[in-house]
């Protein structure tokens, strides 16, 4: 495992560009000057001894011994001590719907990234749970498998856009059988909170929803949308076009299905809420899957690190060092080299 303990410090490195910058112009500003005084070859014929290259090599070693060192300021540490963990939780799986309709605006900013946001908020709350993420269109993929690592599952969660999986549709069926091999055979508590607008079903869902339910996985579902609905936005480069039309011509009007959603959890034996701009409704399953009996989880995790800065440090050092040793004129062997 390998971590800094003082990550911030890589802002520094935004100055590498502005000291190249400033020597670049230096440089400039150095062969203008030389050229009021007369032909710049005539002039570098006059001072054998100057050398550019050289001057340039010391430039370059000077930014690589800075860049080691912010490097060793940024506190590079390694995982020298592996301990095994006990934490008390259940295991939970978000399934996500990353359809195109998720990006109707009737929840705000939209039915996706208000779904996103609600996710990380309880990914904030979670304490010893096991977290993963599916996400699911017209197919279903694991973004992320169970996991304690919270940091990674926020990171995920942020990643996820309607981009994601190109073939549309909403395979709610197929997210919950990838769902019970996602929770393996792990004997812990289980549930499953499907986020979806429910609309453009396909397969035996509550087929798949009883299955689920044998194997010991609660399900919630969370219906995102509203039953008047809303169009549906077209981007191009980061820029709305426009709004998605049907053959007629007409824009496309995406509704909330909440009968589906409310059958799906009424067999998984969860619960289904509606979301609204006011509370995406995670808060009330959140509430309920507290109250379940929480089991014992064995995670293995690093307690002691080792602070490795001083192999960064000493090669700068050297690095500067070696600096100190170059000369900007030119060597007799230097002399003899013509580059070009």
């Amino acid at each position: 495992m390998f971590k800094f303990a003082h990550a911030y410090y890589f802002y520094l490195f935004g100055l590498i560009p502005l000291l190249a910058i400033l020597f670049i112009a230096f440089l400039l500003w150095r062969r203008k000057a030389m050229a009021r005084f007369g032909n710049p070859s005539v002039i570098i014929s006059l001072m054998p001894d100057v050398s550019i290259h050289k001057l340039i090599i010391k430039f370059i070693i000077a930014i690589s011994a800075l860049s080691l060192i912010i490097f060793s300021a940024a506190g590079p540490q390694t995982g020298s001590k592996i301990e095994k963990a006990k934490r008390t939780g259940i295991d939970i799986i978000i399934a996500l719907d990353v359809s195109n309709s998720m990006l109707a605006e009737d929840i705000r900013p939209d039915r996706l990234e208000r779904a996103k946001q609600a996710i990380s908020r309880l990914i904030d709350k979670l304490e010893g749970d096991r977290i993963g993420l599916i996400i699911f269109a017209g197919k279903s993929f694991i973004q992320l498998p169970i996991t304690t690592d919270y940091s990674a599952a926020k990171l995920f969660v942020s990643t996820v856009s309607t981009d994601i999986i190109p073939e549309q549709g909403t395979a709610i069926g197929e997210a919950i059988a990838l769902s019970v091999k996602a929770f393996g055979d792990t004997k812990n508590n289980k549930a499953l909170i499907i986020i979806s607008d429910g609309e453009d079903h396909q397969g035996d869902v509550l087929e798949q929803a009883e299955a689920a339910v044998k194997k010991g996985i609660a399900i919630y579902c969370i219906g995102i949308g509203s039953p008047e609905g809303a169009p549906i936005p077209e981007y191009r480069d980061g820029v709305m076009t426009g709004f998605k039309k049907d053959h007629s011509g007409k824009p496309v009007v995406t509704k909330l299905d909440e009968s589906l959603l409310q059958q799906i959890a009424s067999v998984g034996g969860g619960m289904y809420v509606r979301a609204t701009n006011s509370e995406i409704g995670l808060k009330p399953i959140f509430d309920q899957l507290s109250k379940i009996q929480k089991a014992e989880i064995e995670t293995k995790q690093f307690t002691d690190y080792e602070s490795r800065f001083q192999y960064f440090l000493g090669l700068a050092i050297l690095l500067l060092v070696l600096d100190l040793f170059i000369y900007e004129k030119k060597t007799q062997w230097w002399k003899r080299i013509k580059p070009f």
